[in-house]
């Protein structure tokens, strides 16, 4: 057999293994060629045309989550909460209506119900034109992994625009250095335009699959 023949036969193999092979080992094989098509060719592309180095980001925590984490929403404590968003809004309007963000307000902003952690968000680009209060944005805080939430004021400086944002889950906003007080556009990466439930779970697990053999996911 030819060097030809014999590449055509192996990638045959792989497609069978890939395509009809119904073992574990083939279904783990498929999680990771997807996350690697998604990571260096659908990303890419998305990023091209969407204007941001980030266009599809997976929610790695529950920030913006409108539903209890560990017995809490907006730093109250209680046993049981009943999702809906007049609830959430008697547990954490009083925050944003001492900002002037009033129920009905909050309630025609993008995402108004908030998103889960393992949720995919995918971004458009932000400048100074397209953001207001109410908008999701995506930055770098703090940590390596970017932030994700609610713009609640807007401002401007020395001909320079500021944001403040904060997660719908959380108390308040972070504060310190690299916090959510005073965002310049340089750490801006985009605003949200489309959540995907549940489909950030692939990476998720995937980067936990990976930690243990020291490889860094970090988009």
């Amino acid at each position: 057999m030819n060097k030809m023949g014999m590449i055509r036969k192996q990638g045959k193999r792989v497609w069978h293994f890939l395509w009809k092979d119904d073992s574990a080992w083939s279904w783990v094989a498929n999680v990771i060629v997807a996350f690697l098509v998604i990571r260096f060719v659908v990303y890419p592309v998305l990023g091209i045309v969407l204007g941001t180095s980030y266009p599809i980001v997976a929610v790695i925590s529950e920030s913006m989550e409108h539903g209890l984490h560990n017995d809490d929403l907006c730093g109250t404590k209680m046993d049981f909460f009943r999702e809906s968003f007049d609830n959430y809004w008697d547990t954490c309007g009083g925050w944003y209506e001492q900002r002037n963000i009033t129920k009905t307000g909050f309630q025609d902003f993008p995402f108004e119900n908030g998103f889960d952690k393992g949720d995919v968000i995918i971004l458009w680009r932000a400048h100074a034109q397209n953001v207001r209060v109410g908008d999701v944005l995506i930055f770098q805080g703090n940590r390596p992994q970017p932030i994700i939430h609610r713009v609640v004021r807007v401002w401007e400086e020395n001909g320079k625009i500021y944001y403040q944002t904060k997660g719908d889950h959380n108390s308040d906003s972070i504060t310190g250095q690299w916090g959510e007080i005073r965002i310049n556009q340089d750490r801006i990466i985009g605003k949200g335009l489309i959540r995907i439930p549940y489909l950030g779970w692939i990476k998720i697990l995937f980067v936990e699959l990976v930690r243990p053999l020291g490889i860094v996911i970090e988009r």
